[in-house]
């Protein structure tokens, strides 16, 4: 899939839609909050802390285009309950669901697979594969009712293409590229919704941080650098395009 950087997204694209992004409080999701907002959605900003999303939220209220909610949930321990009360109070509030945006992610330090634990394996898969589907399914009754739905998964550069040390991370960023294909194929006979897989490439993240500490900042790609590909896929422009990796930075 070729870049979309030269993609020119139009102010209203997302006017009176509703997107749920996972891990808002900072790096690419708070980026892509924010873009989403400038063209016109109501965000629902989910994160871990209630400090950070009050920040973005602020930023998208200074905005003024479109209001934001909160919604502070630790995907850890999350179960099947969790979501199906996500999906319920956007029913309540809102009345509707016209996209996702999965890109809250877990990552330990890296290690050799013979030094990783059992236990880290289950976080790992838990989070990063397991609630995107699970939270998915659980607000699909409202994605099928939209005109015009988006899910974004999120992979990596190392789910793609799987290295050493990166372990249980890249097994589950892997597993999101083949529920993409999985659910692209079950959707295909509903036209209204689609389903695609974004691979960031290096870019000055917090995940990046705490993987590459000595790299410079500066001279990295910055989250608000890929919001062209994260607003096309979200928007109706990409309509009719599903089950795709798409790479912001080529194919690495």
């Amino acid at each position: 899939m070729k870049k979309l950087e030269s993609y020119l997204a139009p102010q209203n694209l997302l006017k009176d839609r509703v997107i749920l992004i996972t891990g808002a409080g900072q790096g690419l999701g708070r980026a892509a909050a924010i873009a989403y907002a400038n063209h016109g959605a109501t965000a629902i900003l989910h994160g871990r802390k209630v400090e950070k999303l009050e920040r973005v939220y602020d930023e998208i209220e200074a905005i003024g285009k479109a209001q934001a909610l909160i919604y502070p949930l630790n995907l850890e321990n999350a179960q099947d309950k969790d979501f199906v009360v996500i999906a319920q109070a956007i029913e309540q509030q809102l009345g509707r669901l016209d996209g996702i945006l999965h890109n809250a992610a877990f990552l330990y330090g890296l290690s050799p697979a013979e030094n990783q634990t059992v236990e880290q394996w289950r976080t790992l898969l838990h989070v990063n594969l397991i609630v995107p589907f699970a939270l998915t399914k659980a607000c699909l009754p409202l994605l099928k009712a939209a005109p015009d739905a988006s899910v974004i998964m999120t992979s990596s550069s190392h789910g793609h293409n799987p290295s050493a040390y990166w372990g249980g991370f890249t097994v589950a960023k892997a597993g999101i590229e083949a529920l993409v294909k999985v659910q692209a194929d079950e959707w295909e006979v509903m036209p209204n919704l689609r389903i695609n897989a974004i691979v960031p490439g290096v870019v000055n993240s917090p995940q990046r941080a705490k993987t590459h500490p000595g790299e410079v900042k500066q001279t990295m790609r910055q989250p608000e650098d890929l919001m062209t590909t994260y607003l096309y896929l979200m928007g109706p422009d990409s309509k009719g395009m599903s089950g795709e990796i798409v790479f912001c930075q080529g194919n690495e």
